[in-house]
């Protein structure tokens, strides 16, 4: 597989002396001393498990390719899930095989040649999307090796192995997908990557819990620079700003794009523009989650009054969320059903929204199929499964996740909330304009749940006394 320079339109040329001094001079920097990834001994047990799954068959699992933001800038790489979940790895371009026999091996691009004639030998200094000069060292071979604990060939290669049937990751690297047949077993292999992250390991738990923790940094940083965004013109972006800064310094980044919604930008399910002013008599809603180096992230939500204190109306609307948590949490166990605790807080939902006069029909009305109409005013589900995904495990049978029972080991959101739209006539003046959510993350254990994120307050007396 031949490979092309990608050079920049706006690139000098170079002349045949300076191609032939760049050849010349270079001291050898392998590195022998680097030790294997903390999860190396977990990512083998995964790609076992993969391979006893499919017996005799080849698989096909890419990470990834670069991405265009604009002309000849990329995205920062992000290697695919289910890549990295078996690896540990995370560089562009490569692809992982797992043999009919259940080796692993993994093609990677090597590192570029100082000596090479032509093109081969220019990577490194004149390619922009590969060369090191550019965008940093990657691993040789062995190096890889070594990090990784698994075999390693140069992508080169990878077309010796690709002619007969495999199963592919499609929709993941366009060049692998054109060099395999389709096969009727695509979507099956999907699927089962996905479904082998519903349950956590020990060292994956470790982590969101990391991730939780660098989080409940990252919200009380938001908290010490409320004063300050109050007086910027962008305070939602200021405080995004800021979240970013602690994603940075304690992970990879942020695990998505982070919710900094004030006022009625919180009726915004996705409200990811963040550039809305503060107002200190609003609520803010901030939604986000710290992604730790080896990419699993936190998903936490907390909507704080930007005064201080809860006015009687913001009280109100933020206990009935509070109390539809409570209840959702409450249901959390082995054996329940996933959608149990979705179920629960949407009835403590309908039942207020009736008390309040604005659901005119009863509670068990509105929680018959052929209704829902409460869901006008909430919308979306109360959770989904959470690890190297915010939204994991999204490609497993609905008969085993949404439709499933909860297990020891899951991890997974409970965030209830009310979306009160500035323009819905159905509401009193008072309520219009007003969004609430509350979210947490829990890992499900031998007895119960358990909150990763308890660091942070949720009931509104705790709030106004940790904004003091």
């Amino acid at each position: 597989m031949t490979q092309k320079l990608n050079i920049g339109s706006h690139d000098l040329p170079v002349s045949d002396a300076l191609a032939a001094f760049m050849t010349t001079g270079w001291a050898d920097t392998h590195r022998d001393d680097l030790a294997p990834l903390p999860q190396v001994s977990y990512t083998a047990k995964r790609r076992a498990a993969l391979a006893a799954r499919f017996p005799g068959e080849r698989l096909v699992i890419p990470s990834g390719t670069l991405t265009t933001r604009s002309n000849d800038s990329d995205h920062r790489f992000r290697a695919h899930t289910a890549f990295a979940h078996l690896t540990g790895g995370q560089e562009p371009d490569d692809v992982l095989v797992v043999e009919p026999s259940g080796e692993a091996v993994l093609f990677l691009r090597p590192r570029s040649p100082r000596s090479a004639p032509g093109e081969a030998g220019q990577e490194f200094y004149r390619d922009r999307r590969h060369g090191e000069f550019w965008v940093g060292r990657r691993p040789d071979l062995a190096e890889a090796e070594a990090l990784l604990q698994i075999a390693c060939a140069p992508i080169d290669r990878l077309d010796d192995l690709l002619g007969g049937p495999a199963r592919v990751l499609r929709g993941v690297d366009v060049s692998v997908d054109r060099r395999v047949a389709p096969h009727d077993g695509d979507a099956e292999l999907e699927t089962f990557l996905s479904e082998m992250r519903l349950i956590k390991d020990e060292w994956e738990i470790a982590e969101l819990r990391f991730a939780v923790e660098a989080t409940v940094r990252g919200f009380e940083d938001v908290a010490r620079a409320l004063p300050a965004a109050l007086e910027h013109r962008r305070g939602e972006r200021y405080l995004e700003g800021v979240f970013g800064l602690r994603s940075r310094l304690e992970g990879n980044a942020v695990g998505y794009d982070s919710i900094v919604a004030s006022g009625a930008n919180a009726c915004v399910l996705h409200w990811i523009r963040n550039d809305g002013r503060l107002n200190e008599n609003e609520l803010l809603l901030l939604d986000a989650g710290v992604e730790t180096d080896h990419l699993y992230t936190a998903d936490i939500t907390r909507t704080l009054p930007l005064s201080g204190r809860f006015d009687p109306v913001q009280r109100q609307v933020y206990e009935l969320v509070y109390r539809a948590q409570e209840a959702a949490i409450a249901t959390l166990r082995p054996g329940a059903r996933f959608r149990d605790f979705h179920r629960a807080a949407m009835r403590v939902i309908a039942e207020g929204l009736h008390d309040w006069g604005v659901l005119k029909i009863s509670a068990d009305e509105a929680m018959e199929p052929g209704s829902g109409l409460y869901r006008r005013y909430t919308l979306c589900s109360s959770g989904h499964m959470l690890g190297m995904d915010v939204h994991d495990c999204a490609r497993a049978r609905s008969e085993v996740y949404l439709d499933g029972v909860l297990e020891e080991g899951q991890v997974l959101t409970v965030e209830p909330g009310l979306y009160l739209q500035p323009d819905d006539l159905t509401l009193p003046p008072e309520l219009r304009g007003i969004g609430v959510r509350i979210e947490d993350d829990l890992v499900i254990t031998a007895d119960g749940a358990h909150m990763l994120s308890s660091g942070l307050p949720r009931h509104p007396d705790e709030i106004e006394k940790w904004l003091c």
